[in-house]
């Protein structure tokens, strides 16, 4: 049976937290070794965590640090969205300040207000007005070739001016991960 993965385009000690309280606040398993900026895990060793994780969905986290082409990030998250005992979701496109990124295309944004917007955000989470649906961010140019099914953008998560704060439940990654479950049609005990 195909495992049910959610993928997220950040990994740093903050994100980690965000990602691991948002996994739990929607029944979701984590897994927090794919954390680190950048990623340090290959996507092998990724996949064989997936595969071990006790239930569905497995949230991964995949980053890149700023890395100009494709790192050790994008090649994970490349191996683990070809891998025929992975069903990918959805990802999480995580907005940035990394210069010159062809970005991605976004199904839509959460807001740092928490609104669901059809267009991308900044890395503050706010929505970039007349703006086509490119999502700039590190780690995220490769989403397009991939044929993820649905591609929610956020800004910097687990930060936001404190919007998305761990210690407030990481409201904002929260509602963005179960907006993928909904849009995907992830039923739970579906595998």
């Amino acid at each position: 049976m195909k495992r049910n993965v959610i993928l997220v385009t950040d990994g740093d000690r903050v994100a980690k937290r965000a990602v691991e309280r948002a996994a739990e606040n929607i029944g979701a398993r984590c897994i927090s070794s794919s954390a680190g900026n950048p990623t340090r895990l290959s996507g092998e060793q990724i996949v064989n965590m997936i595969m071990s994780a006790p239930h569905d969905p497995v949230v991964v986290m995949l980053d890149d640090r700023g890395k100009q082409g494709t790192g050790q990030g994008e090649r994970a998250l490349e191996y683990i969205a070809a891998h025929p005992d992975i069903n990918v979701l959805g990802a999480l496109a995580v907005a940035s300040n990394t210069l010159y990124t062809a970005g991605t295309t976004v199904d839509e944004s959460v807001t740092s207000e928490g609104s669901i917007v059809s267009g991308p955000v900044d890395k503050l989470g706010h929505q970039r007005p007349g703006t086509d649906h490119y999502l700039e961010g590190d780690t995220v140019e490769i989403l397009d070739r991939l044929n993820i099914p649905v591609v929610v953008g956020i800004g910097d998560i687990g930060k936001m001016d404190g919007a998305d704060d761990p210690d407030r439940g990481s409201p904002l990654t929260t509602k963005a991960l179960r907006e993928i479950m909904d849009r995907s049609g992830f039923v739970e005990n579906s595998r």
